[in-house]
């Protein structure tokens, strides 16, 4: 066991923390396990995404929290840029920017101005 004094918002803490003693063969063997399905999982996640309204080959971008469509900033088959705006939502009286992860072309709109989201909800598609 080691013993630290830790500060969290002015107060001091003691802390006790367990040394845990890994054989690193094994340590290795986890962290190579790990990646190798990290890297499956990734490839998984690119594969061809089954949507509604036969959309085949895109990406779909989902709502980070539930709130209202204030604005749709893009049309069906526009190009978008990586960082340009494609939805206002605002969620707990704040404008929040639906900004695109990567250039493409709008695939389809899942939701139109007033609309209410939860998190998770698919917001539309991109290819």
């Amino acid at each position: 066991m080691k013993k630290f004094i830790v500060t969290v918002n002015g107060k001091k803490y003691d802390v006790e923390v367990e040394e845990v003693k890994v054989d690193v063969a094994s340590e290795k063997k986890a962290k190579e396990d790990t990646a190798a399905k990290n890297a499956s999982d990734a490839s998984v996640k690119s594969k061809q995404v089954e949507v509604k309204n036969e959309v085949k080959d895109g990406f779909s971008i989902n709502a980070p929290m539930p709130g209202t469509i204030l604005d749709v900033k893009i049309s069906q088959g526009q190009t978008v840029r990586r960082g340009d705006v494609l939805l206002i939502l605002e969620a707990m009286k704040m404008e929040n920017e639906i900004t695109s992860p990567y250039d493409g072309t709008i695939i389809s709109i899942n939701v139109s101005k007033g609309a209410s989201v939860n998190t998770g909800d698919v917001l539309l598609y991109l290819k």
